[in-house]
């Protein structure tokens, strides 16, 4: 029996209890299931490449025991369809949380399809729960001092806490 290659890309900055939500319940879809961590320098992420794949691991070594998939953490820089072709995946997971996601990742699903149609493009609705969590939101509360504990694991949100004391003492803020 084939081994099914799950592909989970996105810029985790940071990794949110809606990512999260979307790892495990990709989990129980795939045998395998890569969570991709993108350079995405366009972006301006606030924790560094090497922060993002760092904090992901470190969660999902806390966590992996309720996820039925075997786990692993990438970063990448490359297109993401060379990329899923590099690790033998054979379907690119997306999150959705509102119809507004929905015509950006359909045009994407499109492309990656074009690009090459021997990978599928899943979309996981994000939980009730989850919805509304976005990492550009929790950033913004907590650059402003707001509670994200709700939207984001401890460990995630002392590391923003910690940089954004950083941030102020070095007169970024």
């Amino acid at each position: 029996m084939n081994e099914l290659v799950g592909l989970y890309p996105g810029t985790f900055d940071p990794l949110t209890n809606g990512h999260f939500d979307i790892i495990c319940r990709a989990g129980r879809v795939v045998d395998r299931l890569i969570i991709a961590v993108a350079v995405n320098a366009g972006k301006g992420p606030l924790f560094s490449l090497e922060e993002r794949v760092a904090m992901l691991e470190a969660q999902l070594d806390e966590c992996s025991h309720k996820i039925q998939a075997r786990l692993e953490v990438r970063p990448f820089d490359i297109l993401l369809m060379d990329f899923a072709v590099q690790c033998g995946a054979k379907v690119i997971i997306r999150g959705l949380r509102a119809v507004s996601d929905f015509e950006y990742e359909f045009q994407m699903a499109g492309m990656n399809a074009r690009l090459n149609p021997n990978v599928e493009t899943l979309f996981l609705m994000a939980s009730e729960n989850n919805q509304f969590i976005s990492s550009r939101f929790v950033k913004e509360i907590g650059q402003l001092g707001g509670n994200i504990t709700h939207f984001v694991a401890p460990r995630v949100a002392i590391a923003l806490q910690e940089r954004f004391a950083a941030d102020k003492a070095a007169g970024k803020s």
